[in-house]
């Protein structure tokens, strides 16, 4: 993508009224363009298909397929496509839940425009948004930690620190003066050791068990 070619968003929400407010506030961002509603999950993984968004803003609690599975089933099928939760409830099973299902970010919809703004471009570029509501679930879940992963290396922590303050792979390798292919070796063993199959549900897992 160019770097004058928006960010495509694709808005689920079984409230027109909500989805009517989120297109109103897309337009006045240049940089992030609305390609599509959807008011169930169904319609969301099968508008996801057909219109390819960047970004799609999730709601949790729908009637046919909830958010929660349709980010599961998005994630599975288009793993380049990012999904933020906009949600009202902060339940803990809803935000781990979605956190585990693949979710780039968490947030409850008294959000301001410009952290909504923000945090789309953040889930476009890879890195991870979360309410204080969302994080202060993560921090609590860590009350009753699983067993830590103790046969990480070293190193593995140290990348996978930096993947928790939200860097990329190719700003790790510059931080740690190693190759992106290095990086991307260490990141693969981590992904293993921790049972886990993505970059997201390792920052998600290492908040909960406090790894890092």
């Amino acid at each position: 993508m160019s770097e004058s070619s928006p960010i495509r968003v694709l808005i689920v929400d079984d409230h027109a009224v909500v989805r009517g407010g989120l297109s109103k506030f897309l337009q006045v961002h240049k940089d992030l363009e609305l390609v599509g509603e959807a008011e169930n999950g169904a319609e969301a993984v099968r508008l996801t298909r057909q219109l390819q968004p960047n970004v799609v803003l999730m709601d949790l609690k729908m009637p046919e397929m909830d958010g929660v599975a349709a980010t599961r089933e998005i994630r599975s099928k288009h793993p380049g496509v990012r999904v933020i939760v906009l949600t009202s409830f902060a339940e803990d099973n809803m935000v781990q839940g979605a956190l585990q299902a693949g979710a780039t970010g968490y947030l409850l919809k008294n959000v301001s425009g410009a952290e909504l703004a923000n945090a789309i471009r953040a889930a476009h570029a890879g890195r991870m948004t979360l309410s204080s509501e969302a994080t202060e679930v993560l921090v609590h879940a860590a009350a009753h930690p699983i067993v830590p992963a103790d046969d990480l290396t070293e190193r593995e922590r140290e990348v996978l620190t930096l993947m928790v303050d939200g860097l990329s792979n190719q700003e790790i390798a510059d931080r740690l003066f190693l190759s992106l292919g290095t990086v991307k070796f260490h990141a693969g063993n981590i992904y293993s050791k921790l049972g886990v199959d993505s970059r997201v549900a390792a920052v998600t897992l290492a908040i909960q068990r406090r790894l890092v």
